[in-house]
């Protein structure tokens, strides 16, 4: 944990920064915290029930979130939260420092697939725009093409980094559910490993409780994704994307790569009805 992947890293490389550093625990340094691009608790640190959150800042749905006094919430329906900083930042005028709007740039970059997830809005597409100017980027789509290509290399990858490297847990209908995502160029690349890959995802189950793991592998250049899916609730994950798993685990979903809106909410409604 902490170690950015290979995408972050080459954007960090790209724009001369380093990455900051990670916590688990906020409690033994703090009393007060913000939250930004999520506000589920069991993506946040672990006590994150001992601090007071005065601030939210995120892009998802707001789910077991609850605080004991008032807070700033600035939440918007963007396919980044980067857009939404970048509007915080020019509502009061302040001017973006060329490195910190490359790592926007790029934040906005992977979380859309280069403006091609559904999550994609004319904010996004307007971000990247003032990005690419303030950065001093000639050709986004160029410089983002390489920044997912350096992160898609499955291959230089663990078995860990693949199924857990960006994953998310969440609670819908009184189940746990971790759903990981990894992009790649050639989906066989990851499902070759899929032994290992499921060995994994069952050894994280049962060291964190979790009754059903999604792994979400999507291809970036013609933006499929498949499906793997070990554990229990096998019937509601049918049920949700209308589609039988086939004996491998698996599940073709063509046009789906975002997990925010394309594979939550299926699955929610399929797990709460």
């Amino acid at each position: 944990m902490g170690k950015p992947n290979a995408e972050t890293e080459f954007a960090l490389n790209k724009f001369g920064l380093k990455a900051p550093r990670v916590i688990e625990t906020a409690a033994n340094e703090v009393d007060k915290v913000m939250l930004v691009d999520h506000n589920e608790p069991q993506q946040s640190v672990s006590d994150i029930d001992q601090v007071t959150v005065t601030h939210l800042v995120d892009h998802h749905r707001i789910a077991n979130f609850n605080t004991a006094q008032p807070l700033w919430a600035t939440v918007r329906p963007y396919g980044c939260v980067s857009t939404i900083l970048t509007e915080m930042f020019q509502e009061k005028h302040i001017d973006i420092p060329a490195n910190l709007a490359g790592m926007m740039l790029s934040a906005i970059i992977s979380e859309t697939l280069l403006l091609n997830s559904p999550t994609t809005t004319d904010h996004d597409r307007e971000a990247v725009e003032y990005f690419t100017k303030v950065a001093g980027i000639a050709d986004y789509h160029k410089y983002g093409v390489e920044m997912l290509k350096a992160g898609a290399n499955v291959n230089a990858k663990s078995d860990a980094e693949i199924v857990d490297g960006d994953a998310k847990t969440f609670e819908l209908g009184g189940s746990k559910l971790r759903i990981g995502q990894v992009n790649t160029v050639e989906l066989e690349d990851v499902f070759k490993r899929q032994a290992d890959l499921e060995n994994q995802m069952k050894a994280l189950m049962d060291q964190n409780g979790y009754e059903t793991f999604i792994l979400i592998a999507t291809n970036i250049l013609n933006s499929d994704s498949e499906l793997l899916v070990v554990g229990a609730n096998t019937d509601k994950v049918e049920k949700a994307f209308n589609y039988q798993l086939a004996d491998n685990h698996r599940m073709n979903l063509p046009w789906v790569v975002s997990r925010k809106k394309q594979v939550v909410p299926p699955l929610t409604d399929a797990f709460e009805c």
